[in-house]
């Protein structure tokens, strides 16, 4: 469904949280409900995580990145993702990628960003700003579905491991670790459908949109 009327403005709406907690869906069903481009900032680590390891060092690989990087195969596995994390708590590559991130945000037309320093370091600014979580054992049950959903041979135990390994090394990190900004609104989608979540951002989103 999408929005009654379209924004010819810059508007910019950040999704932050850990792996699996839903905000990528989330992200996308508001962009789509009010006509926002949608960047899935993650992708942006992981098509780093990617070249680096094919054997390009982290900051040329953040350096070299190329719109058609995002769309490589293969971007969704654990491996590409554990890469992420550590080649996004190098500071050196989220300075490189902070502008292209900031560039998308402020767009007209409206943007939606979901990552993990969305609202806090890339877009503090934002109109709106989302923090979407849920318990770890919920999380990792999700992943360990659509990783067997995408044919990854994983146990649940391996995916909670997982899943806990990059929650502490995101909200660790020197450079820009994951929390929530002191103004986000808080989704807990543990005990939530995904029609649910889905209405109460664009709830929000609603709620601080310029009325016409």
């Amino acid at each position: 469904m999408t929005g009654a009327t379209s924004y010819n403005g810059a508007f910019t709406v950040a999704i932050d949280g850990p792996a699996a907690a839903g905000k990528g869906t989330i992200s996308k069903a508001v962009a789509a409900h009010f006509g926002f481009a949608h960047l899935d900032t993650g992708l942006i680590y992981r098509a780093c995580g990617r070249r680096v390891l094919d054997g390009t060092a982290p900051e040329a690989a953040a350096r070299a990145l190329r719109p058609e990087d995002l769309q490589a195969d293969g971007l969704r596995n654990p491996e590409v993702a554990q890469a992420a994390s550590r080649v996004a708590a190098i500071p050196e590559v989220r300075a490189a990628l902070v502008e292209f991130q900031r560039d998308f945000a402020r767009r007209a037309g409206g943007a939606v960003l979901d990552g993990r320093d969305i609202g806090t370091v890339i877009c503090p600014e934002a109109e709106v700003k989302l923090f979407v979580t849920a318990g770890d054992e919920v999380r990792a049950e999700r992943r360990y579905l659509e990783l067997c959903g995408n044919g990854i041979e994983v146990t649940r135990a391996d995916v909670l491991a997982d899943l806990r390994a990059r929650d502490a090394r995101d909200a660790g990190r020197d450079a820009a670790p994951m929390l929530a900004a002191a103004d986000a609104l808080t989704l807990d989608t543990s005990d939530m459908a995904i029609e649910q979540a889905v209405a109460a951002a664009i709830a929000a989103v609603a709620a601080q949109l310029p009325r016409s």
